[in-house]
């Protein structure tokens, strides 16, 4: 089995730096994910904290995203990675379609979703995101509602509410915070369905129905854990050091999964990172094994 020198999971903007930046420095590399990239970068409306790229739609620069990788010669592998063992001095990579082998594994899989919602994904950019201040510009003089999972999100909708009319805030967990103003907090009702209807995001809960501008779901929870067995976390996502390195000798993370905040520029940035520590990583196995 040919075994490749850096295993990169996940086409987003972390993944898809990582593997060019390892390209550059004439690394084999094997990159696992999906073709079209991300669709939290396709589906976004505009872009406009991205350096060299200034208010540019998702899908252009999912575009340049994949081109870039393309022209540096990036393949992608379009596979499900089920489980990442390390076997001491290489990973074993169990997919949906068949096994792999790597000297070192940069993880950069993003935010692991729960089940979405009816009609979540139907709406996803026309009604629905997942980053409240990556698109509050567009939501002035415009309501939204956010369905948030963690006390964190409350920075968001303060964000979000400087430039809305007005912010429903549907928390999903032990809201004790202190929002208010044009944000209205409504406490204990659990999200069922969505569906956009009249230009108008529709959000029906178990105790009452909410119409807004848009929708933003921020959720956070992912299971890297399950992936990688023995991976140590930071609460949700994963612990890393400044080289993006992970407890696990050889694995790297970069991206959203390592944690806040989630942009794309921070993504690419951490992708950069990764390979080059992963580079560093592979000089000195090089060297142990002469």
């Amino acid at each position: 089995m040919e075994r490749f020198d850096i295993a990169v999971i996940g086409t987003g903007p972390a993944g898809l730096e990582a593997a060019i930046t390892a390209k550059v420095r004439n690394k084999s590399v094997l990159l696992l994910g999906n073709k079209g990239s991300s669709d939290k970068v396709s589906k976004a409306h505009t872009i406009q904290n991205y350096l060299g790229l200034p208010n540019i739609p998702g899908d252009e620069m999912a575009k340049a995203f994949l081109n870039h990788a393309a022209d540096m010669g990036v393949e992608i592998t379009e596979d499900k990675v089920n489980a990442v063992y390390s076997m001491g001095n290489y990973f074993a990579i169990q997919c949906h379609d068949g096994d792999y082998e790597a000297s070192s594994v940069i993880v950069a899989a993003g935010m692991s979703a729960m089940k979405p919602f009816p009609g979540e994904i139907e709406n996803l950019g026309r009604g629905v995101s997942y980053c409240a201040t990556c698109d509050a510009a567009l939501y002035k003089g415009k309501t939204a509602i956010i369905v948030a999972y963690s006390a964190e999100d409350e920075e968001e909708a303060e964000f979000l509410a400087e430039r809305a009319d007005k912010v429903y805030y549907l928390p999903q967990y032990d809201y004790v915070g202190s929002l208010g103003g044009n944000i209205e907090v409504t406490t204990g009702v659990k999200p069922e369905a969505i569906e956009y209807k009249d230009d108008q995001a529709i959000l029906t809960t178990d105790g009452d129905t909410y119409s807004a501008d848009g929708i933003f779901i921020l959720r956070q929870q992912i299971a890297p854990s399950q992936l990688v067995p023995g991976l140590k976390m930071d609460g949700n996502h994963v612990e890393v050091d400044r080289s993006m390195a992970t407890n696990i000798k050889g694995l790297f993370a970069c991206g959203d999964i390592t944690g806040l905040p989630y942009q794309y520029i921070k993504a690419a940035g951490e992708g950069n990172v990764a390979a080059l520590s992963a580079v560093s990583y592979l000089a000195d196995l090089k060297k142990s094994d002469n």
